[in-house]
């Protein structure tokens, strides 16, 4: 082989080992301390948009040149002092709450997403600035919901809501929230040291009412331990005169008992002799009971038969005479009821037959008339004048006068006597004809006269005279 060829493939060899070399200083490890940022051309999102870049915790990639590049987070806390002054309680009490917070980049994949986003080339410094700002904000806001007695005593709802409010917001740049360590809370007022000194004047007198009740007890105790003495005591005097009068009373007893049992056992054997003497009188009067009441039921049975098949059978008899009556009753009804419908229905169409007529007629009288209304009832009315006439004179003709005194003197200032008058009077008080008309909703024709104005009363009424005369109108 010649000089070239060797140094030809020298170099070959030399580029080949110097590609191998670049391509593995291009394959990334991420330490566990870090984040690994790879940004440029990433990929695409589920939702088909461009992704800014890719974070990846632990592992290692692949760095392709020129299309991508990669840089790396610290995971390392960061430890904030917050020391918040003069913020607002929600009883308007300012308050002073020194605390100290940790924080960090968090690993989970959709907040290391935002810390690539928003904090990658960001200094820790500038980082713990940026997480302080918005500490102090949301502080405020939860100690501006809570009351002092709740910041002082509840500590843990107090932490638990620092941490709720404040990990919300610090997750939107990426870091998430260790720690939080509260110190000493103070205010301007004073009001937490006046809680502090309530609180310690409430625990003294606590603890004396505490040690009063306790001697209390001691003495109650005692008391009851004498008490208690002397009633036992008293109780086993009780218990021994009690022992002796029962020994007493039980010896009492059981001569009582003995004396019973010889005075019981004469009465048995006297007893039984008269018991089996008295159940053969008894054997014998139920046997012959029973022969009786056999037969008087028997009676019994056969009366009760005999009366109650005659009682239905004339209960059933009635009862079938009143149906053919209800059904007698009811045709009757019937008949009657259709006899009532056709005679009324009859009577309806002969009204009608008549009013058919009339209206007819009528039509007759107004074409007669030619076609005036009020004429043609003005020939109506002509025609049926005598009856109207009639009918007032009616109205007095059958009026019975048995007898009409009537004194008179002779005559009266209008030359008229009084028995004139009075038969004068007696045929005015036929009604009207105008009046007449009037009641029945109509208005007299001019034709047949017009109302006469009435005349004036006269002043003063004339004096009777003495003298009397006898005259008598008797009409049968």
């Amino acid at each position: 082989m010649g000089t070239n060829t060797i140094i030809l493939v020298a170099v070959i060899g030399i580029l080949l080992f110097s590609l191998v070399l670049w391509f593995f200083s291009r394959y990334k490890k991420c330490p566990s301390d870090k984040i690994m940022v790879i940004y440029g051309r990433v990929g695409k999102n589920k939702d088909g948009s461009t992704r800014s870049s890719k974070c990846i915790h632990g592992g290692a990639a692949f760095i392709v040149p020129v299309i991508q590049a990669y840089e790396f987070l610290d995971l390392t806390p960061l430890s904030i002092p917050v020391d918040l002054k003069s913020a607002l309680s929600r009883q308007n009490i300012r308050i002073d709450v020194p605390s100290r917070f940790t924080v960090g980049i968090s690993t989970e994949p959709s907040v290391m997403q935002n810390a690539a986003e928003r904090l990658l080339g960001l200094q820790l410094a500038e980082i713990q600035e940026l997480a302080k700002d918005i500490i102090f904000g949301q502080l405020r806001l939860i100690i501006a919901t809570m009351d002092i007695e709740e910041l002082n005593t509840d500590r843990d709802k107090f932490l638990e809501a620092v941490s709720r409010n404040v990990e919300v917001e610090l997750k939107k740049i990426g870091l998430r929230l260790i720690n939080v360590n509260m110190t000493d809370i103070s205010d301007e007022s004073g009001y937490i040291e006046a809680l502090g000194k309530e609180a310690a004047a409430k625990a003294i007198n606590d603890a004396k009412k505490s040690v009063a009740e306790k001697e209390r007890d001691g003495s109650i105790g005692e008391a009851n331990a004498k008490m208690d003495e002397r009633i036992n005591v008293s109780k086993a005097d009780a218990e021994a005169i009690q022992g002796e009068n029962l020994a007493k009373t039980e010896i009492a007893m059981s001569n009582a008992t003995l004396r019973e049992k010889q005075a019981e056992a004469l009465r048995i054997a006297t007893a039984a002799e008269k018991i089996q003497a008295a159940k053969a009188l008894e054997e014998a009067y139920a046997a012959e009971k029973e022969a009786e009441e056999a037969r008087s039921a028997r009676e019994k049975a056969t009366l009760e038969a005999d009366i109650i098949v005659q009682t239905e059978i004339n209960k059933r008899q009635i009862e079938l005479e009143a149906e053919a009556e209800a059904e007698k009753i009811r045709r009757k009804a019937q008949g009657e009821a259709d006899a009532i419908y056709a005679r009324m229905a009859a009577e309806a169409r002969g009204m009608e037959e008549i009013l058919r007529k009339q209206a007819a007629g009528f039509a007759e009288i107004v074409k007669s008339a030619g076609g005036d209304a009020e004429a043609a009832l003005k020939l109506l009315i002509a025609d049926k004048l005598e009856d109207l006439m009639r009918i007032q004179v009616d109205a007095i003709k059958n009026i019975k006068i048995d007898k009409v005194t009537v004194w008179d003197n002779g005559g009266n200032g209008d030359g008229k006597t009084s028995t004139a008058n009075f038969l004068s009077g007696l045929m005015k008080s036929v009604p009207p004809l105008e009046e007449v008309f009037a009641l029945s909703g109509l208005a007299l024709p001019e034709y047949l006269g017009k109302k006469k104005e009435a005349a004036s009363e006269d002043s003063a009424e004339e004096a009777v005279s003495p003298e009397i005369l006898d005259a008598e109108v008797v009409e049968e």
